[in-house]
């Protein structure tokens, strides 16, 4: 059997296009370049998200280990960036295909005008055949600003898009039972069941050159099939693995997608960290906005304003005991909530369509 994608985010980890030296892996690169032309050829619109300005850099320029590591790391990514995408665009040239460069921050996503722009832009370029190469602004995002790494960006990205599916290629066959070294241990090939608990059997080793590993991986995963994308984790490094993936024709992790979620909840859903405000609930609007039927949050059931919002900013719900249940749109900001605080037959704080609910 084949999987049937309509629209696919591949993202390709530093550890699969960085040799051990820690230089670009020009041969890799073209293989996975001439795959994705493939998938292209077959009618699927393909989006990258690449790591690998770095050790682009890296092989531009040499630098004392001396200097201050945020710095450096600004300064190859800086220059490596230039190196990365013309290389994707040489090798894609070779098939004819265009690609261009988006470079994005963190901030991007937090603002819903921003959000809508950097969406409109990915699909002017689609609808004109272009492979959109995306990556993290390096440059500007230092430390507190990071996503925790591509891994993260590419699940944003598949979810703004409406992708069908996120392939994540890193440098092993998928998600292991145990340490992928030790012969008792095995691929995981489907994961449907959105209560695993990862920690307990991935090893928390990073892989030598990204930031995120195995359990940043996972969870992310988990994450974006709940938003009905499917997730597929494989040996970026095998040959041909891109195409035997949707073949369905070699060991892999793939998470299988839940229910489908509205284009704005899928934006509220990655927006935990873009929260301002914090609205405490009682018992019973818990039971109420976490039931089958749709709920809106409603004043009645606010125990308490935590901390302060403005309308049209992202807030988290908590319950009694201070556990988030979901995130919402605030329909109007935090004086006139506690006015209403408590009161029935009032205006809904966030509204079902703008309410994404954590479980």
């Amino acid at each position: 059997m084949s999987f049937n994608y309509r629209r696919i985010i591949i993202k390709i980890g530093s550890n699969v296009i960085t040799r051990a030296d820690g230089l670009p892996d020009i041969e890799r690169i073209a293989h996975l370049v001439s795959q994705v032309a493939e998938i292209k050829r077959q009618g699927i619109e393909v989006i990258l998200v690449s790591s690998g300005a770095v050790a682009s850099g890296r092989s531009l320029i040499s630098v004392s280990e001396k200097s201050d590591a945020v710095a450096i790391r600004q300064l190859l990514a800086s220059i490596g960036q230039v190196k990365l995408i013309n290389t994707y665009s040489q090798l894609f040239e070779k098939f004819k295909i265009l690609c261009s460069q988006v470079l994005v921050t963190k901030e991007d996503f937090r603002d819903r005008l921003h959000y809508l722009n950097m969406r409109n832009c990915l699909e002017i370029l689609l609808q004109h055949q272009v492979i959109p190469v995306i990556n993290e602004n390096d440059v500007v995002s230092v430390t507190e600003l990071m996503f925790t790494d591509n891994d993260e960006l590419a699940g944003l990205i598949a979810a703004m898009l409406n992708a069908q599916a996120l392939f994540v290629l890193t440098n092993v066959d998928g998600i292991y039972t145990g340490d992928p070294k030790l012969e008792s241990s095995f691929v995981i090939t489907e994961v449907n069941d959105a209560g695993i608990d990862f920690a307990s059997f991935v090893s928390s080793g990073r892989s030598q050159f990204g930031r995120g590993g195995m359990i940043t991986k996972s969870t992310i995963a988990q994450k974006t099939a709940k938003l009905g994308i499917a997730v597929h984790i494989a040996n970026g490094t095998k040959e041909n693995i891109l195409l035997d993936v949707l073949a369905d024709k070699v060991a892999h992790t793939r998470f299988t997608p839940t229910k489908k979620a509205s284009g704005k909840k899928k934006w509220i859903a990655h927006s935990e960290n873009a929260a301002t405000g914090v609205v405490q609930v009682n018992e019973g609007a818990k039971t109420v906005l976490i039931s089958n039927k749709a709920s809106s949050l409603l004043p009645v059931g606010i125990t308490r304003i935590v901390s302060d919002f403005k309308k049209g900013e992202i807030i988290k719900i908590i319950d009694e005991h201070n556990k988030t249940i979901g995130l919402g749109l605030a329909e109007y900001g935090s004086e006139k909530a506690r006015e209403l605080t408590g009161q029935k037959n009032q205006k809904a704080l966030v509204h079902y369509d703008y309410l994404y609910l954590q479980g």
